[in-house]
């Protein structure tokens, strides 16, 4: 080996040493904590549990879960606080209600906690409150995008079922989705409530009374199985124009079965695996987006169900 040769591969190994151990210094296990506003009986978040699960696994980061038992909002800004004083390298949380959840998150912010926004709220809202960014889908484009899908496919008149009418998020798919008809909103949005039994039973009492309504939009698998339940029973499953949001084990079944239209992917684990990769990055490299990241929606026919089939209240 020549002198030279020697001399290079040196400089090589010095250069290359600092970088090999900032890099493992760099990755001794930042702690996040994502707050969602769901209650502990929306199984729709379990797919979101799996997302952060393998984040947190394939990032080396320690991750935790909090959220009010049963969805109380004031419940949920006091969790936000609690988990700042706790002092996470970072917080993911929900925005369901702006006026509720932005003083705590704009006070986690100020204390120094980064914070990502996911699910719910908007790119606006997570810029105001000093988040790093936006993670989700724009709810009311959505039940725009929705309605205009069903406009198209003869629709004039609905029944929208919100299962969590305390979200102004939830409101938004509604109103989006009337607006995308054309049409006013009206009453044809009910306060379903989220015990099964009641959803089921106020779903049959609206078409009852109401026999001309020509869809029903239901806002996740809370209100989407029930009703599913409540259209076999009244003897329009199938017969009726039914769109959801969100996927679910029923849901994908009633797609397959021809009940329903299309349902709504936000792609939940998008929502809670991204914000962990995002974040951890951006703490060990100074890397971060320059958009926020619109999740969805996505519309999911009978066409395309095979992936989503297969990981369906998992992965999808």
């Amino acid at each position: 080996m020549t002198s030279l040769m020697k001399k290079l591969m040196l400089a090589t190994a010095v250069v290359a040493a600092p970088m090999m151990v900032a890099t493992t210094a760099s990755a001794e296990g930042e702690k996040y904590i994502l707050v969602s506003h769901a209650p502990d009986s929306d199984s729709w978040w379990n797919t979101v549990k799996n997302g952060l699960a393998l984040a947190g696994d394939q990032m080396d980061v320690e991750i935790e879960y909090r959220n009010p038992p049963t969805g109380d909002l004031a419940d949920m800004a006091r969790i936000i606080e609690q988990a700042a004083a706790s002092g996470p390298d970072g917080i993911i949380t929900t925005l369901s209600d702006y006026e509720v959840l932005s003083g705590p998150i704009q006070a986690a912010v100020d204390s120094g906690v980064d914070v990502i926004i996911m699910n719910s709220g908007t790119p606006d809202q997570a810029r105001k409150v000093g988040a790093l960014m936006y993670v989700g889908q724009p709810e009311y484009d959505a039940g725009h995008a929705a309605g205009l899908r069903a406009k198209g496919d003869g629709v004039s008149s609905f029944l929208c079922v919100n299962h969590y009418i305390s979200s102004p998020s939830s409101t938004e798919r509604c109103q989006g989705f009337a607006d995308g008809l054309g049409i006013e909103l009206g009453n044809q949005m009910i306060d379903s409530g989220q015990d099964p039994s009641e959803i089921k039973n106020k779903v049959m009492a609206y078409l009852s009374a109401n026999p001309e309504t020509d869809a029903v939009l239901t806002l996740g698998p809370t209100s989407a199985d029930p009703t599913l339940l409540a259209l076999d029973e009244n003897g329009l499953a199938g017969d009726i124009y039914f769109g959801t949001f969100d996927l679910g084990e029923e849901i994908v079944k009633g797609i397959k079965a021809g009940v329903i239209n299309w349902g709504i992917d936000q792609q939940p684990f998008l929502q809670a695996y991204l914000p962990v990769v995002v974040m951890t990055n951006y703490h060990r490299f100074g890397v971060l987006p320059g958009n926020n990241i619109n999740s969805g929606p996505g519309f999911v026919t009978a066409d395309g169900l095979e992936k989503v089939d297969l990981f369906a209240g998992e992965y999808r």
